[in-house]
């Protein structure tokens, strides 16, 4: 097992993953407030918002330095930017193709393909309570697939699996090389994603400029700073933990498009979304308490 950073930084890393998942939740819902633009014209600008925010959040941190930051991502950066962009158009793919609910069941299943993959590359273990926690999500989970997901098409649920797959491969790289500045893969993500946009529909990319903007909000805003509060949680956090976190996506997602544009969500659904809630949001509560003990004893050493 490898060695976990002290409490403080821990529980400041799932504070930034809770407000990430909570951000990007609302992706869902931008998507399907998009009514003419098809899932590449999306891509298209979706990444180019992406690249732009990054490419501005790496000038702040860095500076003249951020070129150098740049090529110093290597091919573990590239081969994360790949698994992200693969994850970024198999997701389109799914939601596009199925309901928001059923694309966000296949994804609740990241967290267990990353603990095995983690296990297995990582050698990472994780604590009891983070079990105890992915054993009552996943309970919470079943309970929303066994509720719904037959209803979707084949496609879309095939989609939402490789896009499980491909970002718990592209969660254990960031957290494997957790020593090298991460943030440049997202542009390598978006920039394969662009090309491979402008290639399938050149020509063909004019939206409406409120779609645009939806897109840009979703690459922009939703999608960016959730992927780089994820890269700054991975230094703290092991990769499990990270894309436990990552639930809270997953369960919030359905209930905003149901409260915004009426995708009413099955029974099952809503009582398998507040399972995963509650379990997430305990997980989070414990880290806290344990926290606060321990500065007040003034202890400082590794969880």
């Amino acid at each position: 097992m490898q060695p976990f950073d002290p409490p403080v930084r821990r529980a400041h890393a799932m504070g930034l993953m809770i407000v990430s998942s909570v951000g990007i939740s609302f992706g869902g819902l931008v998507i399907r407030s998009i009514e003419t633009a098809d899932v590449w014209q999306i891509n298209f600008y979706r990444s180019l918002a992406l690249i732009v925010t990054v490419t501005l959040i790496m000038g702040l941190r860095h500076g003249r330095a951020a070129p150098a930051r740049v090529r110093g991502i290597g091919r573990p950066g590239l081969l994360a930017g790949i698994m992200l962009a693969a994850a970024g158009i198999s997701f389109l793919q799914s939601i596009t193709s199925t309901t928001v609910a059923n694309t966000l069941f296949m994804l609740s299943a990241i967290p267990f393909f990353t603990a095995a993959l983690a296990w297995i590359f990582l050698k990472e273990g994780l604590h009891r309570s983070t079990i105890l926690t992915m054993i009552a999500a996943a309970c919470g989970v079943g309970v929303m697939v066994a509720g719904g997901i037959g209803a979707g098409s084949l496609y879309g649920n095939v989609m939402g699996l490789v896009t499980a797959l491909c970002f718990s491969g592209y969660a254990i790289i960031v957290r494997r090389h957790r020593e090298i500045e991460m943030l440049p893969a997202l542009i390598v993500s978006g920039g394969l994603i662009v090309c491979i946009s402008v290639l399938l529909r050149w020509g063909d990319l004019a939206i409406p400029l409120r779609e645009i903007a939806l897109c840009l909000l979703l690459g922009g805003v939703l999608s960016g700073l959730a992927n780089a509060l994820f890269i700054a949680a991975s230094k703290h956090l092991a990769a499990a933990e990270l894309t436990l976190f990552m639930l809270l996506e997953f369960a919030l997602g359905p209930v905003w498009v149901w409260l915004f544009v009426a995708e009413t969500p099955t029974a099952a659904t809503i009582a398998g979304g507040t399972v995963v809630i509650l379990s997430v949001a305990i997980r989070a509560m414990i880290e806290l308490a344990r926290n606060h003990r321990r500065r007040k004893r003034g202890i400082q050493t590794p969880f």
